[in-house]
């Protein structure tokens, strides 16, 4: 069980660590201390349903199209190189540091309406959870399950600890620096999937 859920935990926390709106906007929720929780469920609860969704619906699908899991291996694999590089690269460049959205809303309601869009209408969030995530767990046959729980557990844990981490990560990721090094292990993790895929 250890053997698919530190693999589904390192790829979901490989995907989700990426700096995009949906991340920046749970920074700037919890910098500014304003719906943390409710936030933060929302997030992890979105990405639970759609690793969930890309689970079961490849599970049903491999057992229906054979051929469909060597293809999805190779092809995952050669996203997952894409991406760590795309990431190697983005640590290189690096000059600038992360800067939440402007304009956040302070009622809940609309705070939540925010969160479910950034995380709903983003087309970027099914490829990485339902596709991606989907993809890789054809191989932890009888383990999916775990897998699932392990990249489950990855955006629960980067979530919150975003959120409620926030106001002691500002200065440190102030610098780009910082984003470098982040950049950097995100590209690692993601070339030692790609490899462990085709290997």
């Amino acid at each position: 069980m250890l053997s698919a859920f530190l693999p589904g935990l390192l790829l979901g926390l490989s995907l989700i660590v990426a700096i995009g709106a949906q991340n920046a906007f749970v920074l700037r929720q919890g910098l500014r201390g304003e719906h943390v929780l409710a936030v933060c469920l929302v997030c992890a609860l979105s990405d639970a349903v759609l690793i969930l969704a890309g689970v079961g619906g490849f599970a049903q699908a491999g057992a229906w199209v054979p051929w469909l899991e060597p293809v999805l291996r190779y092809g995952g694999a050669a996203f997952l190189l894409v991406y760590g590089l795309r990431s190697f690269r983005a640590a290189v460049r690096a000059d600038g540091a992360l800067m939440p959205a402007e304009a956040v809303p302070a009622g809940l309601g609309a705070t939540l309406a925010t969160c479910l869009a950034l995380t709903w209408l983003n087309p970027h969030v099914y490829l990485d959870t339902v596709v991606l995530v989907g993809s890789v767990s054809i191989q932890f046959t009888g383990n999916k399950g775990a897998f699932a729980l392990g990249a489950m557990a990855a955006s629960f844990t980067f979530f919150f600890s975003l959120g409620y981490g926030a106001r002691l990560l500002r200065p440190v990721f102030a610098r780009p620096g910082a984003w470098r090094v982040l950049d950097g292990g995100i590209g690692a993790v993601m070339v030692a999937i790609a490899v462990t895929l085709v290997a």
